[in-house]
């Protein structure tokens, strides 16, 4: 239906609603607005949207809300943001008004009910069981009133964040609905809302970072927009539902948006960040993280607050110190690469510099740096005294017990949003006294009985000293065994060059040098050669005896070397026969074994199916049971229904009689009006009709002006792009050509390359031919003359006489070289009989 006015359509709207039909009110105000013919936003569309807005919460339509909302969206976020916002908090608090209503009705208090996810309650069935079961009362009540009601304000809030997401306009309307969205998680302790929440947000932002460029996007560098994005109160409500992972992600985010901005924050947004940061790390044991940030608290509060009282610094410097001197006094090498990652990750939460490498030195050295020993209280330093720069092993748990007495029982408000409490660090520092005394009792004794060990340890009972211990070996920051079977605890055996006795030591050996120079003044020392002479036939003899028995050993050694061998193979052909009687014994227990598995597993199976026999028995019987009370059941339900439709039969006929009267009456009466309206319709068109024909003449005249100039304007539009597409055309064809060319010339000059590259492959072949050729008439040679030679000396052995040489042996000539210059050598005749090789017997 199509109405000429918005007004009408919500009158129309509202007289369905009347007559009860609050399902077709809808459809004619989500009509009007999705209608293309009212795109221009007026004063009656923020109207219509209200009760547009009323009609989806009370009938809990969340998908027409989200419709409606979004076509309202496009409407006016041109013209008039504000009405977008007054319909958006007119939708959450009805919403709210409902949950508050409906636990009020069923009797829920704030506490929230007891379904752990609103998209994934219990379903029909599932309450038919509990009604069938006699599960009634409350159940029913949180079904019927309570659920539906939470599930759609939770559906309106996603609604609402996704419509409003990533635009500049709905910045502030944005945050305002998280910011409820939250606080309705935490009064109704909706953990598994949260989680959600916070994923939607999160994928928000990462969406608004990643297309950071396209138009009405919100400026995050801008600190008024930054200040809409940082979610501190999601980083409170994390922490106060105990949801620590979810809170460690919130403050990666806060991180992430403030490295994002070089304007500093303000310092009661950091004070705020850092707090939450020291419980974060405090609940995941990260000791070291927590200190820091409790450090960058403390900087914070002394750098930006102008005067800050004195005991307020007093306990944030107090608490400092504690939290670092809580971190273990060694670092841990066995770190995994996930563990690894996860600590960069808190490093870059508690320093933006990442080229500052975290320790507990470090710590503690920045501590004196800035000065934090000066603000802290007394028994806290006296307790980073004892703890850090004193060695007293007998009497350090004297004095530590009542400084944590002390420290105990301080406490209180600081700067209006820390809650500082000292008794947090008691159970840590008790750890830390316990490692100091063993460090220190393990310099001094070398064994000590349990009992006595235990009792100068009055903080904990000896197994949980044992605990300590063991990690403390396992970091090497101890080297300790306890000996159960005796009772003593043995320190580790170390060197004079240990580095814990190397100082003293060193220390003690320079004085008794000053005291034996004193007591004895040094004379005066001989040359080296006076020293040497008299002595030099003793160190000679003593070294010739030294070589001697150095020889005995040896001789001695290498006996008993061979005495071990045989020994060790006997004991091997030992070994290897008590192995085989082992392997042949373990085998028949084996074979043993697996028969009375065998034996066992059949006898299970049996059992097994016996069970199952019962157990399936047991179930068609119940079936049986519970088909029959559901019979019975249905039985009774129809016999109610029947009962009650026969009674309400006359009323609602009686209805439907006064309904048709009524009707007709309406009917008649809008018959009239609308005959009246057309009549006045009918006569304002034939007086327009007749104004407006006065101008027809007119109208032609323009027309043909501006489709005269549109023309013209047209023609030379076309003949430009003409011309651009002519040069286009033919700058192509000439870079075609260009193209052509060059691959030809590329192919010639590959072809080029392959031939010049076999014409060498070619002349390497034949010269290498060659060379074997000319190799194997030498060898030839050498065998010709080789086979000569021994048949000579086969016939010198037989006796036969040898030829002599027809001519006397002279050395080969030398070749020329090749600056021009000739050598020659002589050489004398070889004697007869001996063998010359053919190449030395003449010339070259």
């Amino acid at each position: 239906m199509s109405f000429l006015k918005p007004e009408n359509a919500l009158k129309r709207a509202e007289d369905l609603i009347k007559v009860g039909q609050k399902q077709e009110a809808l459809n004619t105000l989500q009509g009007l607005i999705t209608s293309k013919r009212h795109r221009s936003w007026q004063n009656t569309h923020e109207l219509i949207m209200f009760k547009y807005v009323e009609l989806c919460v009370e009938m809990r339509k969340g998908q027409f809300a989200k419709d409606g909302l979004i076509q309202y969206r496009s409407i006016c976020q041109n013209v008039n943001v504000s009405s977008l916002e007054e319909v958006i908090k007119h939708f959450i608090n009805l919403s709210t008004k409902k949950v508050t209503q409906a636990c009020s009705e069923g009797q829920t208090l704030e506490q929230g009910i007891d379904v752990d996810d609103l998209e994934a309650y219990k379903r029909p069935e599932d309450l038919m069981m509990s009604y069938v079961s006699g599960e009634k009362g409350k159940d029913i009540s949180d079904w019927e009133l309570v659920i539906p009601q939470f599930k759609f304000l939770w559906e309106s809030y996603k609604i609402v964040l996704d419509i409003l997401r990533n635009n500049s306009k709905f910045e502030a309307v944005y945050a305002m609905t998280a910011r409820r969205a939250f606080q309705f998680c935490k009064q109704y302790k909706r953990k598994t809302e949260f989680r959600r929440l916070c994923g939607i947000i999160r994928h928000h932002l990462t969406n608004l970072i990643k297309y950071q460029d396209q138009p009405d996007r919100p400026d995050l560098s801008s600190p008024e927009s930054l200040q809409l994005y940082l979610r501190l109160d999601q980083l409170e409500i994390a922490a106060e539902l105990e949801l620590w992972k979810e809170a460690f992600r919130s403050a990666e985010d806060i991180h992430g948006l403030m490295c994002m901005v070089s304007k500093t924050l303000k310092p009661s947004m950091m004070s705020s960040y850092y707090a939450k940061l020291t419980e974060i790390f405090w609940r995941s044991s990260s000791h070291l993280y927590h200190a820091y940030a409790w450090f960058n608290l403390f900087l914070l509060q002394k750098s930006f607050h102008k005067s800050p009282s004195q005991k307020d610094m007093e306990l944030i410097a107090s608490a400092v110190v504690l939290s670092a001197l809580s971190v273990p006094p060694y670092e841990s090498n066995l770190e995994l690469e996930q563990e690894k990652e996860i600590n960069l990750r808190r490093a870059n939460l508690v320093c933006f510099n990442s080229e500052i490498t975290l320790s507990r030195s470090s710590l503690l050295a920045e501590l004196e740096s800035e000065g934090v020993m000066s603000y802290a209280a007394q028994e806290v330093k006296d307790m980073y005294y004892l703890l850090e720069q004193t060695f007293l092993p007998s009497d350090l748990e004297l004095k530590v017990t009542p400084l944590l007495n002390k420290i105990s029982k301080v406490g209180g408000i600081a700067s209006s949003i820390l809650n500082v409490q000292l008794s947090t660090y008691v159970p840590e520092l008790k750890k830390l006294a316990t490692l100091r005394l063993l460090q220190q009792v393990s310099n001094v004794y070398q064994t000590m009985k349990i009992e006595n060990l235990a009792g100068m340890i009055p903080f904990f009972d000896f197994s949980v000293v044992e605990k300590i211990s063991v990690d403390a070996v396992k970091h090497k920051f101890l080297s300790m065994k306890i000996d159960h079977m005796k009772k003593v605890v043995i320190f580790g055996k170390k060197s004079l060059e240990a580095d814990d006795l190397s100082g003293h030591l060193a220390n003690f050996a320079e004085q008794l040098n000053v005291a034996r120079q004193m007591i004895c003044p040094p004379v005066r020392k001989q040359s080296k050669l006076e020293l040497l002479l008299p002595s030099l036939l003793e160190a000679v003899d003593k070294e010739h005896k030294v070589h001697l028995a150095r020889k005995l050993i040896i001789e001695k050694r290498k006996e008993e070397q061979e005495q071990q061998q045989l020994e060790m193979e006997q004991e091997k052909e030992r070994i290897a026969e008590e192995a085989a009687e082992q392997m042949r014994l373990a085998t028949e227990q084996n074979n043993q074994r697996i028969r009375q598995e065998i034996a066992e597993r059949e006898h299970e199976k049996a059992e097994e199916r016996r069970t199952a026999e019962l157990s399936l028995t047991k179930q068609l019987r119940k079936r049986q049971e519970m088909k029959n009370k559901w019979q019975k059941l249905a039985t009774t339900l129809d016999y109610l229904e029947r009962a009650k439709r026969e009674e309400a039969a006359p009323f609602i006929e009686a209805a439907y009689q006064q309904h048709l009267v009524e009707e007709k009456i309406l009917h008649e009466h809008n018959q009239l009006q609308e005959i009246e309206l057309s009549k006045l319709r009918h006569a304002e068109d034939l007086n327009e009709r007749k104004r407006f024909s006065r101008m027809a003449e007119n109208k032609e005249i323009y027309k043909e002006i501006v489709v005269n100039r549109q023309q013209v304007e047209f023609n030379r539009l076309k003949s430009e792009r003409e011309q651009e597409r002519e040069k286009m055309r033919k700058l192509k064809y000439y870079l075609q050509l260009e193209e052509e060319r060059q691959q030809k010339l590329h192919a010639e000059e590959e072809a080029r390359k392959l031939e010049e590259a076999e014409r060498k492959k070619k002349e390497e072949a034949e010269r290498k031919a060659k060379l074997d050729e000319i190799y194997e008439k030498r060898r030839q040679r050498e065998r010709e003359i080789e086979e000569k030679a021994e048949k000579q000396k086969r016939e010198a052995l037989l006796g036969r006489p040898i030829e002599p040489a027809s001519r006397p042996y002279e050395p080969p000539a030398r070749r020329p070289l090749e600056s021009g210059t000739a050598a020659s050598s002589t050489s004398k005749a070889p004697a007869p009989g001996k063998y010359v090789p053919r190449f030395r017997r003449g010339g070259a």
